[in-house]
């Protein structure tokens, strides 16, 4: 679906108003870099939704925008905050990089812990990796290490788990309902647990190696 647009009219409501990030994307009409950016946007809001939103300016229609972010060149992507712009990226940028660009902004929770913080922890063993994905999706490509428990099985898998004497640590795809589900019920239960943080996506984002099979 495509994102909604902004205009001088909305901008203050839609963008610095919002209690949720928003991703500004600043488009021409007619560019080509501009038309393969876009279905990536798309796709990361799509998989954020509930954590970010994402918008589109026409910069020909509406200059005053570009000029607040000082634009020079489209596509631009300008991520907003608590009303101010807090990161940005010109060009055409991939998924992982766009992902880079959100995901130190986006709404977070003592529950959950960063990629970056995830390989020492499992070097040294001291966590137990669960990935909640169905198991198809998890034989394409996990985390190394990593357990499969599918989401709607967790509830079977507690007493497990808890024998493992460690954290768990949940992911899914990008940080979903399932997985937070999935945490609810082991933190339910007393389990010391808590998310991967943007999930497998974000594991991908910093270019840690994947497991298949």
């Amino acid at each position: 679906m495509p994102l909604p647009s902004v205009t001088t009219a909305t901008f203050q409501r839609d963008v610095l108003e919002s209690e949720l990030p928003v991703l500004v994307e600043l488009w021409s009409p007619g560019h080509p870099a501009c038309r393969q950016l876009a279905p990536r946007v798309e796709e990361v809001a799509r998989e954020l939704d509930g954590k970010l939103r994402a918008v589109r300016v026409n910069v020909e229609d509406q200059p005053q925008i570009a000029q607040v972010f000082r634009v020079t060149e489209v596509p631009t992507l300008v991520l907003v905050a608590g009303g101010r712009p807090v990161n940005a990226a010109k060009g055409l940028l991939t998924k992982a990089q766009i992902l880079e660009l959100v995901e130190p902004h986006l709404p977070g929770a003592e529950d959950e812990i960063p990629a970056k913080e995830l390989p020492p922890l499992i070097k040294a063993g001291r966590v137990l990796l669960v990935d909640v994905r169905e198991a198809a999706v998890y034989r394409r490509a996990h985390v190394p290490g990593a357990r499969n428990v599918p989401a709607e099985s967790i509830s079977l898998a507690v007493q497990g788990l808890a024998m493992e004497r460690k954290p768990v640590i949940l992911y899914d795809r990008s940080g979903g309902d399932d997985v937070r589900k999935a945490l609810a019920e082991l933190q339910q239960v007393g389990l010391p647990a808590a998310l991967l943080k943007g999930g497998f996506l974000a594991w991908e984002a910093e270019g840690y190696g994947i497991e298949r099979g």
